[in-house]
């Protein structure tokens, strides 16, 4: 009975959000356990101590999505933010 009050239709988009998040946040998780130059797993790698590698943290740090941002607009519509706040445009 308690499986009908939260399997209603309207309840999935809820689930759904939440999948979503959950999926991001597990997707993060295992990008900072593999590819991060801090995180150190395995136990060669932990007595190393701390390294100086500015190459392996550059890497990480300007991944595919920043480097395709960079040079982008920090507006969602720029063309539509310059009609509605420039005074000149009539």
């Amino acid at each position: 009975m308690a499986a009908n009050r939260w399997l209603r239709p309207e309840v999935y988009p809820l689930f759904a959000s939440v999948g979503l998040a959950v999926g991001i946040c597990g997707m993060q998780l295992v990008r900072n356990i593999s590819t991060n130059p801090e995180v150190r797993v395995t136990k060669e790698h932990r007595t190393a101590g701390i390294l100086d590698n500015q190459a392996e943290g550059e890497k990480y740090s300007q991944h595919f999505v920043r480097k395709f941002v960079r040079g982008k607009s920090a507006q969602i519509m720029p063309s539509l933010n310059k009609f509605f706040s420039d005074p000149n445009l009539e």
